[in-house]
């Protein structure tokens, strides 16, 4: 009896869990092609290694040069500051309207095929790019300003929290959407007695959670010249001002930490 239970006392000592592949084989031919596949792209990438040894004195150079930050110029700091809360403030406001049809329309279980169809291709279609890309092509259209990078937030927004809200419907239960459906409800009332009441939470934290997304990306589509603070830190790079450059990104990190900060407590409260 006691052997038994050494035994398996030193089996469970000894025991692994499952391998993802159990082939030994399979496992180690799949690491060697992915060394050889790193080493490949490396390789391929073509990298200037006497460039990129240069480039540290230069950095030092910059880095020696952006201490003290310069926050002199506190007014111009304020205005890109306000810009870029006022872009995502309001790219959040449409966006969470705007991603309330469509979210809706693409969710299998509530509309027609076709009309799941198309608005699930705007979905996709709006989430294919980056932002940089869409605030390029806004700067493109309307010029350098706001306006574009409102405009692609708007865009970023309705993407996100769109497919957010239809899947959260898509995962609903469907005994509840057929019981409401049998007893005749029209579909205003099945939105408001069935899908309201379990999509409004998740809605809400999805919606607030995007705006501090806003927040953070309102700062770097400006760098492409669709406004906010961004817009400022690549003409303060590109006149070499890296006292006050350092100022500026001082301010985006305090930016992004009282946006996290908000995000956070309002999630809080909506639990």
């Amino acid at each position: 009896m006691s052997d038994i239970v050494a035994s398996t006392g030193a089996d469970r000592s000894r025991w692994r869990p499952p391998s993802m592949i159990e082939n030994p084989v399979y496992r180690g031919g799949l690491a060697v092609l992915a060394i050889a596949y790193v080493v490949w792209s490396l390789a391929a990438l073509d990298i200037d290694w006497q460039r990129v040894g240069s480039g540290f004195p230069r950095a030092m150079d910059m880095f020696v040069r952006m201490v003290p930050p310069d926050f002199n110029r506190w007014e111009l700091l304020i205005r890109g500051v306000l810009e870029s809360v006022q872009m995502a403030l309001a790219a959040s406001f449409f966006g969470m309207i705007l991603a309330v049809p469509i979210g809706l329309c693409a969710a299998v279980n509530l509309v027609p095929k076709p009309v799941y169809l198309v608005a699930r291709f705007i979905v996709v279609l709006s989430r294919t790019f980056h932002e940089i890309i869409i605030a390029i092509l806004f700067v493109k259209i309307f010029g350098f300003g706001p306006l574009a990078g409102v405009l692609t937030l708007i865009v970023a927004s309705t993407s996100f929290i769109s497919k957010m809200l239809a899947e959260d419907i898509e995962n609903m239960p469907p005994g509840q959407l057929e019981a409401i459906r049998a007893t005749g409800a029209s579909f205003p009332k099945l939105l408001v007695y069935c899908i309201s009441p379990q999509a409004l939470p998740r809605y809400l934290g999805v919606s607030i959670y995007r705006l501090d997304a806003n927040i953070r990306h309102s700062t770097v589509v400006g760098i492409v010249g669709a406004g906010g603070i961004g817009q400022v830190l690549a003409a303060s790079f590109s006149r070499y001002d890296y006292d006050f450059s350092l100022a500026i990104l001082l301010t985006i990190i305090s930016l992004v930490f009282l946006g996290e900060f908000f995000s956070n407590w309002v999630r809080s409260r909506l639990r």
